[in-house]
């Protein structure tokens, strides 16, 4: 299966979950699994290319001016970690089928896990480091909501934000340090970067773009000093723990120590910062997780610990340490996922997760007990469990691991580490199921169905598997440790087995079950000094530095950000002018290249009609009607300004918007005040002149620079003007521009178009069901005179004129592509002409012969336009590509034939759809607060007794 269907196969399916929804928590979890099984067998069909050696890979330029591509590798690191996202997504999802309860959302819940998954897999198939970030960032956003998906629970939100917080700015930290090393290598690919690892080494940027990095790995992955947002993560539902704190979220930081350790790993660098955050983060979460009562955060804190262990193996920097590190990863995540999901079983089943008020439940949760006991026995580093095995690796790639010049310094905290780790696990063991059964239990603890225990029931099977027959897992852990080497180092000839010899391995592991048992027989005691030491609260130091963020923050933005638009714009212009000043007078200005023209009096005219109007505008501003004719002046003058300047296309557009949106103005006036209060003081409205006199000034200055004294490039309209008819068909450049090589650009601005008239609709409906509803109908205005607002001769004069309207505007829009004209225009004359009709005849018998819901047109228009864009990636070209040919029907002359014009079909559906919307919703305002408004066109009821009656010629 192609690399793309099995990255995009969980986004697409999260729009499933909440479609089904109403069918039951049942097809909700059944669309989500066999989305994920799916991409799950997908990515099997992928086995034998790996197992062979083989890279799988599939790209697409996306923006290959950035370096952003759209390329997806897949080897056998990649393979290892999707397998696991995949592989344990299936259990997790079965299992919180049963889990939730059915006052839980599952639609919403799924959606979220899928869209999660998405991004994990994303992660570790991305060839591009550029893409790679994209789902970075979806992580910590997907994360947050399936953290704080008990949004009733206070603990929940908090573990939400504080979990965005943390790897969100580790995110920024990275996205540095990513951008930094695709600087010096000159790509942004994965597949170049980690072929230059003596480029990146050598070059003096590489010791800021390693730290970055490494802050990014080190706040996803909990290590030190970031470990302290996991634990309170545990607030989400138990699936969401089992699956992104065991699994795969905090394995993302992991997957990208390994990913880059060809290039990053080697350097004393390297060694000490990763080395020594690992070996920090494994000793203190052991340490802290003996002590925790509740069940959730003892297995977060362990959590930490084996992550710590496995960031210290990855920064030893050598291929022995790499390999125990893939191997602790696969059996890390089948015994803790277990253990998550069986603490969620206790949890369901007995109302509790505090060990305190647990225990005996060994004869109550048989089923149960055994999958706890052989996850946490492995978890200890017991023999016959996997994870003896890479405990014992770990031991031994610690005994030979020398840091600060101390060769005893390493061991000897790794020993610690496993002592502690040994000793939590044996207390979940024995504190929660034996002893004596209790009779004060919340709820009569017992079984679950097998919905709920089968899922980690399956996980122990690797568990066992491999603890007793490594051999069967040593070649896949090779094949990933050779993907994670590169060509950095040679794949170690070590072999996993269950018997080493008398190794110091051996002894330091004995030391640690010992000493955890030991642990276990004087927690008591031990609990009370642990209690009595004082210790740093990470949480308190967390929440002070966001409360100081915040107050430093208010301090900051408050006085400048305080709702104002003056200040703003005062603000804005100054600083642009004080800029521009330093630049004009330590700069040069050289003499003019153009000669002044002589002044036709017509423009001087015509200019000193808009300096008027706009003089006029400021000073009688207040006054809102008389505002909107003088914007109407001064939107004419442009009109005519373009029509000088010989741009009939910009011409005719402006004026046709001025058209449109004074209309839409007026009406949007009539539930306005008719004068502007004045709410500004004598003092502020003269600094707000000077602002603007100095603005303006500044405007005029650079205008006479780059007109009179620097000459104009003309390489872009040279190129237009030679491409428009060879490379777009059309001899109207401006046309040819819009709707092919600046087609993205007019498809933004059709959608951002429609959303603004989307947004009026929306604003409309709060009005009409908010308190302003009763103000309307409260309105009383006067009983118009029958035949006064909708007067025959204008009625009858629009009705006329519509159909030559309609003609109008189809001629514009077909001659657009080679004459003044197109889409936009078209779609504005005949929004005029049906605007005419709702003047002449009113809302109400207008809106009773609307034919199209004006959100479907709109919706259409952005449609065509997009399919049409489309369309032009069947033939391997970019987005909005177009096509054109000629063609003759006898007895027609030769006419062409554009895509563009399907496009400009969007174009014009949307901008009629658009006007028609804003209009549609002013009037329904008008509607409610005009309510003896006439249903007929001419105000004439025809039911009326006392209309003369219509009689044949000659009488009865």
């Amino acid at each position: 299966m192609s690399l793309f269907i099995i990255v995009a196969l969980p986004f697409f399916g999260a729009l499933l979950p909440g479609l089904m929804n109403p069918a039951g928590r049942t097809a909700c979890a059944g669309v989500t699994f066999t989305v994920t099984l799916a991409a799950f067998v997908g990515l099997l069909t992928n086995l034998p290319a790996i197992l062979s050696g083989q890279v799988v890979t599939a790209g697409i330029d996306w923006m290959p001016a950035l370096g952003l591509n759209f390329t997806l590798m897949l080897d056998a690191l990649g393979f290892f970690f999707a397998l696991l996202i995949l592989g344990i997504g299936l259990l997790v999802i079965a299992y919180a089928r049963q889990y939730l309860s059915r006052s839980d959302n599952m639609g919403e819940f799924f959606t979220y896990l899928l869209l999660f998954q998405g991004a994990m897999v994303g992660i570790v198939l991305s060839d591009n480091i550029l893409l790679l970030l994209i789902f970075w960032e979806l992580t910590s956003l997907s994360s947050f909501l399936l953290i704080g998906y008990w949004k009733h629970l206070p603990a929940g939100r908090q573990g939400a934000r504080m979990a965005l917080a943390v790897t969100g700015m580790g995110g920024l930290a990275m996205i540095g340090g990513m951008l930094i090393l695709g600087q010096i290598v000159g790509s942004y690919d994965l597949s170049v970067i980690l072929q230059n690892r003596d480029l990146i080494q050598a070059d003096p940027l590489y010791l800021p773009a390693l730290i970055l990095i490494l802050l990014g790995c080190f706040a996803k992955s909990a290590q030190f000093p970031f470990h302290f947002w996991l634990p309170h993560a545990m607030a989400a539902p138990t699936p969401v723990s089992a699956y992104l704190h065991s699994a795969t979220m905090v394995k993302a930081g992991i997957f990208l120590m390994a990913r880059m350790w060809p290039v990053l790993s080697g350097t004393n660098e390297w060694f000490v910062i990763v080395t020594t955050a690992g070996l920090v983060t494994m000793v203190l979460g052991a340490v802290i997780a003996l002590f925790k009562h509740d069940l959730k955060a003892l297995l977060a804190f362990s959590t930490v610990s084996h992550l710590g262990l496995i960031t210290m193996l990855l920064g030893t920097g050598t291929a022995f340490g790499a390999m125990a590190a893939v191997f602790h990863i696969l059996n890390h995540a089948t015994f803790k996922a277990a253990l998550f999901m069986s603490a969620g079983i206790i949890d369901h089943e007995a109302h509790t997760r505090d060990i305190r008020r647990l225990g005996g439940l060994r004869s109550l949760m048989p089923v149960t007990f055994i999958i706890v006991s052989l996850a946490a026995l492995s978890m200890a580093g017991i023999p016959l469990l996997n994870g003896f095995l890479s405990k014992e690796m770990m031991l031994e790639e610690a005994n030979h691991t020398v840091l600060f010049s101390s060769p005893w310094l390493v061991p000897v905290l790794a020993t610690i580490g496993a002592l502690f780790s040994a000793a939590y696990s044996f207390r979940l063991i024995s504190h929660v199921f034996f002893g004596p059964v209790r009779d004060d239990y919340p709820a009569k603890p017992h079984d679950p169905p097998a919905g709920m225990w089968l899922p980690p029931a399956l996980l122990i099977i690797p568990v066992v598997l491999i603890g007793v027959a490594p051999f069967l897992a040593e070649p896949f852990v090779k094949l990933v440790t050779a993907a994670v080497l590169g060509d950095a180092a040679e794949l170690p000839s070590a072999h996993l087995k269950l018997w080493h010899g008398l190794v110091p391995a051996l002894y330091m592991s004995v030391i640690a079950v010992v000493g955890g048992l030991t642990m276990l027989a004087v927690f008591k005691p031990a609990l009370r000094v642990w209690d009595a030491l004082p210790r740093p609260e990470a949480k308190t130091i967390f929440d002070a530095i966001i409360a100081g963020a915040v107050k430093l923050a208010e301090m900051l933005v408050l006085p400048l950000h305080n709702g104002a638009f003056s200040r703003y714009a005062a603000i804005g212009t100054v600083t642009i002018v004080v800029a521009g000043y330093y630049a004009w007078t330590t700069g040069t200005v050289g003499e003019p290249v153009y000669a002044l023209q002589t002044a036709d009096p017509v423009l001087i005219s015509g200019w000193g009609m808009l300096v008027a109007a706009t003089i006029g505008m400021v000073f009688l501003h207040r006054n809102r009607f008389l505002s909107l004719i003088l914007i109407g002046i001064v939107g004419l003058m442009v009109s005519i300004g373009f029509v000088f300047l010989s741009a009939p296309d910009l011409a005719m557009t402006q004026f046709t918007v001025e058209v449109v949106t004074i209309i839409l103005m007026l009406l949007a006036l009539n539930f306005l005040p008719n004068r502007t209060p004045v709410e500004s003081s004598v003092l502020r409205r003269m600094r707000d002149a000077a602002v603007a006199l100095a603005g303006g000034l500044a405007s005029f200055a650079l205008a006479y620079y780059y007109i009179l004294r620097d000459p104009v490039s003309t390489s872009i309209s040279e190129f237009h003007l030679a491409n428009s008819y060879k490379g777009g068909g059309g001899t109207n450049v401006v046309n040819v521009i819009l709707v092919d090589f600046r087609g993205f650009d007019t498809f933004g601005e059709i959608i951002v178009l429609s959303i603004a008239a989307l947004l009026i609709y929306a604003l409309t409906e709060t009005l009409l069901d908010g308190p302003v509803r009763a103000r309307l109908l409260n309105r009383k205005p006067d009983q118009p005179q029958a035949g006064g607002v909708h007067p025959m001769m204008m009625v009858v004069l629009t009705r006329v004129m519509m159909p030559i309207v309609m003609m109008v505007g189809f001629y514009i829009f077909l001659s657009g592509h080679n004459e003044p004209g197109g889409g936009f225009i078209a779609g504005l004359i005949v929004s005029i002409g049906v605007v005419m009709q709702y003047m002449a005849s009113g809302f109400s018998w207008a809106s009773a012969r609307l034919r199209y819901p004006y959100h479907g047109v709109i919706g259409a228009g952005v449609l065509v336009a997009g399919l049409t864009g489309i369309g032009s990636w069947f033939v391997d070209k970019p987005f909005l590509t177009s096509a054109f040919t000629y063609v003759r029907i006898p007895p027609f002359e030769k006419f062409e034939l554009a895509t563009a014009a399907l496009f400009d079909v969007g174009v014009f559906l949307s901008v009629v759809g658009a006007v028609m919307l804003s209009l549609e919703s002013f009037s329904r305002l008008a509607r409610r607060s005009e309510s003896i408004e006439s249903e007929y066109p001419m105000d004439i009821d025809p039911s009326r007794q006392d209309l003369p009656t219509q009689t044949t010629r000659g009488g009865v």
